[in-house]
């Protein structure tokens, strides 16, 4: 039985859309035949999870860990976390004999994964599911052209070239990779999926929570997830007043948290319509579902960068999923999700003004909604199901496989 060992910045039990990819795309290789297992690298711990064996299951998968502490500035850390993962890496190969390396970004995982792949003759799958360096810009902690910022594409570039085969979310990244020269028949696309097991029911409405929310009679629009820049919330409350002017039974209920906090909670204060915006604060993963029922348009006002034109993000696949209707920006990444006025609806990212123009006529055409939503329910079902997105690494694996073989009997 095929062997894959997963090579992870962190994992479940922690809750992020990264970790929710990872138990998608095991949980489906398992059920086909395969066998699997992850490890973590030192991040484990400095993502809010403090790992307590070598070897630990979360949701029924297994999960090696890293458990050394690493210290110093930056870059010098970065090489030591490079460096001990490697270590680990190369003593679970040891340990549990894969046939693949699969590697997933950033691009300290690759790095690693490379060195014990050359070593032990294993061949190696690098999946990248952002640019680490435009990952950093969106969330704040980066600039776009800085000496770091190309360092790591330099990097990424690195890996890239001397893995067996790359794969990538979304055909945005795939772009890029072509224009920096790498050949269309080493990547493969890999998109965002839903477990439909797990989202293919419309979940009921709890009224429970409507009225503990003070939303009862309201048309609920909703974000569920983290607040950084990127994501356009402050377009999303700017957009408000307008739209209360059009549509005065509007509301907006904003789930999560994140650095944008603060400011966002200030500029809704602020607004003309702050009677209409709330905030829930971040809620349990297993709540998340009561919350999504009550909303009756999911809204996703990404701002326009190179992450988001290039990346396709997991959180309106799950709307969608759902039975919810989707609107958001037109950026890249959703343009490849969503097809406007067909299966949701779309926006020109940055302007409030339009975001308005858009819900409100959304909001008093209700009648569409029943056909939308059936039409994204079929698309995710039919080109966005983990069950069938999956069996687009086997025969990556059994290609990189037969050539490792083919490479030891010569």
């Amino acid at each position: 039985m095929t062997r894959i060992l997963h090579i992870l910045d962190h994992s479940l039990p922690l809750h992020s859309g990264y970790c929710f990819r990872t138990r998608a795309i095991m949980k489906a290789q398992i059920a086909s035949g395969l066998q699997v297992a992850g490890v973590t690298g030192v991040r484990q711990d400095q993502h809010g999870y403090e790992a307590q064996a070598l070897l630990e299951q979360a949701d029924g998968l297994d999960f090696f860990r890293t458990l050394t502490n690493v210290q110093g500035p930056s870059p010098v850390r970065e090489w030591r976390e490079i460096s001990v993962f490697a270590d680990r890496i190369a003593e679970v190969v040891r340990e549990w004999r894969p046939d693949v390396l699969h590697a997933h970004s950033p691009v300290l995982n690759g790095l690693a994964a490379l060195r014990v792949a050359q070593k032990a003759g294993l061949p190696l799958l690098y999946e990248i599911r952002a640019f680490w360096e435009d990952a950093a810009v969106g969330n704040g902690t980066g600039r776009e052209g800085s000496p770091r910022y190309w360092l790591t594409r330099q990097l990424e570039n690195h890996v890239v070239n001397a893995a067996d085969a790359v794969a990538v979310i979304c055909e945005g990244l795939k772009t890029d990779l072509v224009a920096r020269g790498v050949a269309k028949e080493k990547i493969t696309v890999s998109p965002n999926g839903v477990d439909m097991s797990l989202f293919g029911k419309p979940s009921v409405p709890d009224e429970a929570l409507r009225r503990e929310l003070g939303i009862a009679g309201k048309s609920v629009l909703g974000f569920i997830g983290s607040f950084y820049d990127y994501e356009g919330l402050d377009d999303l409350i700017s957009a408000m007043p307008m739209l209360q002017s059009h549509c005065s039974e509007s509301h907006l209920l904003l789930v999560g948290g994140g650095p944008m906090e603060e400011k966002l909670k200030a500029q809704v204060e602020a607004s003309p319509a702050a009677s209409a915006i709330t905030f829930t604060g971040r809620v349990p993963h297993e709540e998340v579902e009561r919350y999504y029922s009550l909303m009756d348009i999911m809204v996703y006002p990404r701002k326009s960068m190179r992450l988001t034109e290039l990346v396709t993000p997991l959180k309106p696949l799950e709307a969608m999923a759902q039975g919810r209707i989707v609107a958001a920006s037109d950026i890249g990444g959703h343009r490849e999700l969503i097809e406007d006025g067909v299966t949701g609806t779309l926006f020109p990212a940055g302007s409030p003004k339009k975001i308005a123009e858009k819900l409100a006529e959304l909001l008093k055409n209700p009648a569409i909604w029943n056909q939308t939503v059936e039409n994204a329910r079929e698309f995710v079902s039919k080109n966005r199901n983990w069950s069938s997105n999956i069996l687009r690494y086997d025969p990556v694996y059994q290609r990189l496989i037969a050539h490792k073989s083919y490479e030891r009997a010569a």
